[in-house]
């Protein structure tokens, strides 16, 4: 295989690895700050202990999920040097501003604080100590941001100027407000809450299950988790519908390609199922629903959609002769798993907030045994949509000005690539396999009762 093949396989199973833990970090930190400050401010003399250890409890499974997300996240940044290195010499003025922002005002304050707030348990008072972890999160989602904001210029480059073979940087506060970004970090963030409330789900579930000494903590824990991911989940599709909107200007040709939209049509549909074809378009068989496209992006039952076979010979008039069609195929089945997943996430959130806040859960004892095994869901939904984001913009690395075959290291060969692409994988695979095990550990044998004792 050629070297440029390889090295978006490579790029891709790092980013797809890494961003399993992303958004657990971001929803985790949250709650888990929450948590906290419910156990300072608590009117329930009671229930102090139970939330400290709560508290405690959920903030070891961030801590384990915080570090493996370092691991593999330090890894990617060595591939632009090894396998794109013409893409860090054409990008690398614009790029490397945010990525040194994130570790200069991100990375050094979430490792910092949560350092502190990990041994600072008895040497700090309980509002200093919440403080602590609210900068975890406060630096936890400020990395995001910035890691976002570079990669939205891949997507929407603004604030530049090209001179002697390189994009430099020409207006920072263009980089930094670029409408691309808004849509991208705010469903980021609102996955995350999703993604977080449903390992409390899970985890409460099965702590309810088989743990008798910590049931009454973790049906708390459940009517949070469930009120959490309700709100992560409403807001996934909101971010999602306004970012949508945007693409109709800001990149059609990735928008029509989620919907699989050939022909330029007013209205347009939305296709439940199609058997799509990118040489012959739809076959006979789909189900739709009329107009329901044009009415996401126009919040009316009327407005004109542009198919991929006017935007690619736009792109062609406008760059010249090639194929700027992304993989349509895998972008309309990845569209509709993200929503049918994050649609069944909402359903699951709604129905374990109704039984618990009325009390009927002891009599659908079958929802908490299913909910460790749905866990995957959140990691399915967000691995698609970060291929929708990323596979979304091909052919480009940065749209309109650096295709993705001409930012590979020159000099790099197919079985280079082939070694690191296996030992990465299999390291990964080790360290999955380690995290895995001592989070399930820690979760089987740490108890949350209101007595304080070894656990607490």
């Amino acid at each position: 295989m050629e070297a440029l093949l390889l090295s978006r396989w490579q790029f891709a199973i790092t980013t797809v690895y890494h961003f399993l833990f992303v958004p657990i970090t971001l929803g985790l930190s949250i709650f888990t700050a929450l948590l906290e400050t419910c156990y300072v401010r608590t009117k329930h003399p009671e229930w102090k202990p139970v939330c400290k250890k709560l508290t405690k409890f959920f903030g070891t499974i961030f801590l384990i999920n915080f570090a493996m997300g370092v691991v593999t996240g330090i890894v990617q940044e060595f591939h632009f040097g090894m396998n794109w290195s013409e893409y860090s010499r054409f990008m690398g003025d614009i790029f490397g501003a945010p990525l040194a922002l994130e570790a200069l005002t991100a990375f050094f304050l979430e490792s910092t604080f949560l350092g502190i707030w990990m041994f600072g348990w008895d040497k700090l008072s309980e509002k200093a100590h919440c403080a602590c972890i609210w900068l975890v999160t406060f630096g936890s989602n400020l990395s995001a941001f910035w890691i976002l904001v570079a990669n939205s210029f891949m997507q929407h480059p603004v604030g530049y100027a090209v001179n002697n073979g390189r994009a430099e940087m020409t207006d920072f506060f263009a980089l930094v407000t670029n409408p691309y970004v808004i849509g991208e970090y705010s469903h980021t963030l609102f996955a995350g809450l999703a993604t977080g409330g449903f390992v409390v789900l899970a985890v409460s579930a099965w702590k309810i299950i088989h743990d008798d000494d910590s049931r009454e903590a973790f049906k708390q824990a459940l009517k949070a988790g469930a009120v959490y991911m309700l709100i992560g989940t409403l807001g996934v599709m909101g971010t999602g519908h306004m970012h949508a909107q945007y693409l109709r200007e800001g990149n059609p040709m990735k928008l029509s390609s989620m919907e699989a939209l050939w022909e330029t049509e007013n209205p347009a549909p939305f296709a439940i199922v199609a058997d799509i074809n990118q040489d012959a378009g739809r076959n006979d068989f789909e189900i739709t629903i009329p107009a329901l496209f044009s009415f996401m992006l126009y919040n009316a039952p009327e407005g004109e959609v542009k198919g991929i076979n006017d935007l690619q010979k736009e792109a062609a008039a406008q760059y010249g002769p090639g194929d700027y069609r992304p993989d349509v195929t895998g972008l309309f089945w990845s569209f509709r798993i993200m929503v049918g997943a994050g649609g069944l996430m909402a359903a699951i959130a709604g129905l374990v907030g109704f039984l618990t806040f009325t009390g009927r859960l002891e009599k659908f004892g079958f929802v908490l045994k299913f909910l460790p095994w749905l866990l995957p869901l959140p990691f399915v939904a967000n691995s698609v949509g970060w291929y929708i984001a990323e596979g979304g913009r091909q052919p480009w690395i940065v749209v309109g000005l650096q295709k993705t075959a001409e930012a590979v290291s020159p000099n790099i060969t197919g079985g280079e690539v082939w070694l690191t692409l296996i030992g990465f994988t299999v390291i990964y695979l080790l360290l999955a396999i380690a995290a895995l095990y001592a989070a399930l550990r820690f979760i089987c044998r740490t108890k949350v009762t209101p007595a304080e004792g070894r656990n607490g």
